[in-house]
């Protein structure tokens, strides 16, 4: 039977169609992505982005690190014959997100510590007016009551002798020192017999004043040994957790703020000309680059999705914010008041727990993130960097508080 050669053909022709197509649908599935020079690398908006040496993008790769063990406690507290005595009552308030509750909890206790008093339950306040809540609404009371046992008592409230007009305000630096305590608010707590304290910032960086700087073992005790969440919001951010490992295992949570990125000390550069923040496609291309899979999941802190995220999401389909995976039942109270302490801490926790955690972002959110991740035997901690070759080593951009071992975690934890 002979063999028409116009039916070979067209045949040829027909599945050299398809070949293309694929190929043309393989290039859409990335926004904005020309192939250009080398058939092994991708354009993406002008940076490259290297490829398998069979054109494929890897899913469910990247490198991954394992956990290290996780730390003890290297702090002793010694068990005074008076420590629940008291002399005064310390007040404050937890402002501004966990990252700084941490801190102001960590001050309070040593100027009541140190002082002799006694300290008042904090409440939580946040950044709009009229925006309160009880302590115990996101931290469990009776932890940090358990936890301080030992250093300092804790009352619920003020006694009703007390009245406000009897309480100086007193602003303290964070990290503050027994030396500062003795120096400057001993005498004004002598003077009026109870202060309420408030803690400012001169720098928030975390690092160890010297390498063989001994940090004192009550403020270890207040960082790391107090705050615990309540648990109703610890079986919500347990629960966000097992969904985003629910496909693959692990996680990257990266600290991305639309808003936050806007502000005109986000786009200035550092003090050697370096890059302090970076946006979703600056942070799609870093991940890629040092090998994570366009099958990685990935969590993001901004509140609500924005278009400008939608570049990270085409090169990470598996990518959420809390909206996405909260549980349903959960958002009337978590996501739909206008409250966003809930968010601040959902955020912060879910970060510290992340397998991978990526800063897009600098601040006390960063640094006290990052000391967390060190007491919990989390050490992959990435900090962006502009890769200029197609590829990098992630160990080249570990977070210097861990590859120096420069965080002052260290001191506490051995």
């Amino acid at each position: 039977m002979g063999v028409d050669l116009r039916q070979v053909v067209a045949g040829i022709l027909t599945i050299t169609m398809f070949v293309m197509l694929g190929q043309m649908l393989h290039r859409d599935y990335f926004d904005a992505v020309q192939v250009q020079g080398d058939a092994h690398d991708i354009v993406f908006h002008g940076s490259k982005v290297a490829l398998e040496e069979d054109g494929l993008v890897r899913t469910s790769e990247g490198p991954w690190m394992e956990n290290s063990h996780q730390l003890k406690p290297c702090w002793s507290i010694s068990q005074p014959d008076e420590a629940v005595s008291s002399k005064g009552y310390v007040t404050f308030s937890l402002t501004n997100g966990p990252e700084y509750h941490i801190s102001q909890i960590t001050d309070a206790v040593m100027v009541a510590k140190h002082l002799g008093a006694t300290l008042v339950l904090p409440d939580i306040r946040g950044t709009k007016p009229g925006d309160e809540m009880n302590f115990e609404d996101v931290y469990d009371v009776d932890k940090l009551v358990k936890s301080l046992e030992s250093v300092v008592k804790v009352v619920k409230k003020l006694p009703s002798h007390v009245s406000l007009r009897d309480i100086a305000i007193v602003k303290v630096p964070s990290r503050v020192a027994e030396d500062y305590i003795k120096e400057h608010i001993d005498p004004i707590f002598k003077s009026k017999g109870n202060i309420r304290v408030t803690t400012y910032f001169p720098s928030v960086n975390l690092r160890k004043l010297s390498l063989d700087a001994e940090t004192d073992p009550v403020s270890c005790l207040a960082m790391f040994g107090s705050l615990e969440l309540q648990p109703g919001v610890s079986d919500l951010v347990e629960s966000m957790i097992q969904r985003l490992k629910k496909s693959d295992g692990r996680f990257i949570a990266i600290d991305l703020r639309v808003e936050i990125l806007e502000k005109k000390n986000c786009r200035e550069t550092g003090a050697v000309g370096s890059k302090t923040c970076y946006n979703a496609q600056e942070i799609a291309l870093f991940l890629r680059k040092l090998g994570f899979g366009s099958d990685t999941t990935i969590y993001l802190t901004q509140p609500r999705w924005e278009s400008s995220l939608n570049i990270l999401k085409d090169i990470f389909p598996k990518t959420f914010t809390k909206e996405a995976i909260m549980p349903a039942d959960k958002k009337l109270k978590y996501l739909e008041l206008e409250n966003s302490e809930y968010e601040n801490v959902i955020d912060f926790y879910i970060s510290s727990r992340s397998d991978v955690f990526v800063p897009a972002i600098p601040g006390l959110f960063y640094a006290n993130t990052v000391g967390k991740r060190i007491a919990l035997g989390k050490p992959q901690v990435l900090v962006p960097a502009e890769i200029s070759g197609s590829s990098g080593l992630s160990t080249d951009y570990i977070s210097p508080y861990i590859s120096k071992k420069n965080h002052l975690a260290y001191s506490c934890f051995c």
